[in-house]
């Protein structure tokens, strides 16, 4: 069993089109409006952004959370700030060797979104 799609709150797909746009670093898959869905492609992974949609707490690995942030200057607001929440000794949930770090934002739709990066201890 794999995750095909994870499915977001979108009011605007416009807004949201270009804020995930630029979070992503890649543009939207496809579009179709109506009935308001618009997609983007998460490495095999369909992320769905529509009208109808509940909020969804997603969490996207990146390559470094303050450097992401510092991307995203003046289009968020930040829920939470980088922090380290936890060293993996093992691979049971990421990297052996790793610290794992997190930041919480707020997209242009008003979701909560995890940044997630995994950085050698």
């Amino acid at each position: 069993m794999n995750l095909v799609q994870i499915a977001q709150h979108a009011d605007d797909l416009d807004r949201a089109a270009d804020f995930y746009t630029i979070l992503l670093g890649r543009p939207p898959l496809a579009r179709f409006d109506p009935p308001g869905l618009l997609f983007f492609d998460l490495d095999g992974v369909r992320l769905l952004l529509d009208h109808e949609a509940p909020s969804a707490l997603v969490y996207l690995r990146v390559d470094n959370v303050h450097e992401t942030l510092e991307r995203l200057d003046g289009l968020v607001e930040i829920v939470s700030p980088p922090h380290m929440i936890f060293r993996h000794d093992d691979d049971t949930l990421g990297p052996e060797g790793h610290e794992e770090w997190q930041a919480f934002i707020r997209d242009s739709e008003g979701n909560t979104v995890g940044l997630v990066a995994f950085q050698r201890a």
